[in-house]
Order: structure tokens, then sequence, then C-alpha cells
């Protein structure tokens, strides 16, 4: 009888069996962990709660706690003043006006801003020679300073600019068109620069959407007979209507906040008598005047503006989620 002989060369010994290692239940910590202090993760994600503590919360809460006094922009403190701000905002016009010009501007930018970069994505989409040359000239756009851009259209808008001189070589003006001094031109003026601004920054997310729509029922649809506008209106805007909600939330709260292109195109009050502000502008010149400011109002103002785009998100993502169930 002869003895096995083990890949090592030792005789009269059969091969060990494999060692198992015994697995933790589901769910349980092991290694390292188990001998982890349990303040170790706090250290870990305290320098982040720092930052959004220091500039988002304290910010914020201080703000409301402001907007409830009469502080000064330079004299520090202020006296309690309780819900007098408030009381002030509802019969304050010049508030009201830069509330509905907000609005206007939301109203008007938002559809633009979701409809356009959707089609410039279509547009561009296809992976054909010569494409990244149009897809980086649609999104130099973004990467500009909004003054340098806002000052360029300031020049191209003005009375004696090229857009009214061309205008008139045509025929098509008798008098130049008042696009910076008239309240609704400026306004669309201003919309018209952040739309354009904005198309090639929104493009990008159509284009990671549409990178996700099936390329098979483009393929089935034109089988069937369908044509480039229903294939459109059928696959690509049903495919991309989560990414249509984000872009209209984050246009809407943009274009609350516009600032630069009024007072650039409108200069420093806003337009003629100031008829063009919005709530940022109506802020500035409320809070941060230092002979007549009142930083209580203005951090009234900031809070209504706070809710305001608080309502706006909320409307935008309960009409998308409405649609979604349809």
């Amino acid at each position: 009888m002869t003895t096995p002989i083990t890949s090592r060369g030792a005789v009269g010994r059969a091969a060990s069996p494999p060692v198992r290692r015994r697995r933790s239940p589901r769910g349980a910590t092991s290694g390292a962990a188990l001998h982890r202090p349990w303040w170790v993760p706090l250290l870990w994600t305290a320098p982040a709660v720092a930052v959004i503590a220091g500039f988002g919360i304290f910010p914020f809460v201080n703000t409301v706690v402001l907007s409830f006094t009469d502080a000064r922009p330079l004299g520090g403190g202020g006296s309690w003043v309780g819900w007098e701000n408030y009381a002030r905002l509802l019969t304050d016009s010049d508030f009201w006006l830069a509330t509905r010009n907000s609005i206007f501007y939301a109203v008007v930018a938002v559809p633009l801003l979701v409809v356009l970069p959707l089609v410039l994505a279509q547009l561009v989409v296809n992976r054909i020679p010569g494409i990244g040359f149009f897809r980086t000239g649609f999104y130099a756009p973004v990467v500009a300073s909004m003054v340098a851009v806002a000052l360029v259209w300031q020049s191209l808008l003005s009375e004696r600019g090229p857009v009214n001189s061309a205008l008139h070589q045509f025929g098509l003006i008798s008098s130049p068109i008042p696009f910076l001094s008239d309240t609704t031109l400026l306004l669309l003026s201003a919309i018209a620069l952040t739309v354009w601004k904005g198309l090639g920054w929104y493009m990008i997310f159509y284009l990671a959407a549409l990178a996700n729509v099936p390329k098979e029922l483009y393929e089935a649809a034109e089988l069937d007979g369908a044509g480039p506008v229903r294939r459109f209106l059928h696959i690509t805007v049903p495919g991309v209507r989560l990414t249509m909600l984000l872009i209209a939330i984050m246009s809407g709260i943009g274009s609350l906040r516009v600032f630069t292109e009024i007072y650039v195109l409108g200069g420093a009050t806003g337009g003629l008598g100031g008829q063009a502000r919005t709530l940022p502008f109506y802020i500035r010149d409320t809070a941060l005047d230092p002979i007549a400011g009142n930083a209580g109002y203005g951090a009234a103002v900031s809070v209504a503006l706070f809710l305001l785009t608080v309502g706006l998100a909320v409307l935008s993502h309960r009409l998308g989620s409405e649609k979604e169930e349809a």
C-alpha cells in the first residue's frame, strides 16, 4: 500500500483543507471600526459642517434676526422693532415694483432656458466630424465674465450702437430703439443676455440626459414613419423630463437673483427712475446705502426674496410631479 504524497513533497500526510474565514453577520461592524471611538466620524465631517454653518446657516439666521431690527449699514446693532419691517413691505410700492420685475424676469426667462438649450443639445448631440467646435462655441459665453459680456451688450444696444445703426441702415426704424432706457425693453434686453449666456451651461445638462435615452426608441419610431418633430416631442422630451424640471428650478432661482445684467445695462439706478430694479437690486439700495440705508429693512426684503424663491421651487416641483404622474 502506497502512501499519498502532497504537493509539498510531504509523505504520509494528506493535504489540509482550506481555512474558511468566518463571515460577520450582515450589518455588523468588523475590523478597525470595532475599536474606533464614536466621535472619530464626527472629526471627518467637521470641516464640511463648519463651512456650511459658517457660510450658509449662520448668515441666514443672522439675516432673519436682523430683519426684526432697525440696524444701519454702518451703525452696528440697532433696536428691536418686531414685525415693523414686514408691515412696511405691504405698503412699499418700490418693493412691489421690484417684485413684479423679478417675477416677470423669471416668467419670461425660465421657459426660454428650459426649451432653447434642449433644442441646441439636440442639434449637437450626434458625434460627427467638427461637432466639437460648435459645442465649444456654444459653451464659450458660460466661462466669460458677466460684467464683460454685459458691457459688450451695452455697447451693442445703445442708441448709437451697431444694432440701431443696422436697423436704421436697412430702413426698418426711423429713430433709435431705446433698449436701455425704456423699462420693458431694458428688462427684455437683460433677459436676452441671461438666456444667451446660460444656453451653453444648460446644454451640457441636456447632453448628459440625452446620452441615457435609448437609441432603440428613435430607431423604432423612425421605422414607424415618425418624423423628427414627432420623435422630439414623444421620445426626447419625455426622456429628459426630470432634467427639464431641474433646469426649470435652477434657472428660476437664478432669474430671481439677477443683479449684474440690470446694473450694467440700466446703470446704477436700475433704469430711469429705478423702474427696472429687481429684488436683489432693491435690497442693495435699501440695505447698503451708507446715508439712508436700513439694514434691517433690507434683511426683511431678503427674507421675502427667499420665500419667493422657495415658493417658485416648490411650484415647479409640483407641476413636474403632476406631469410625471400623468
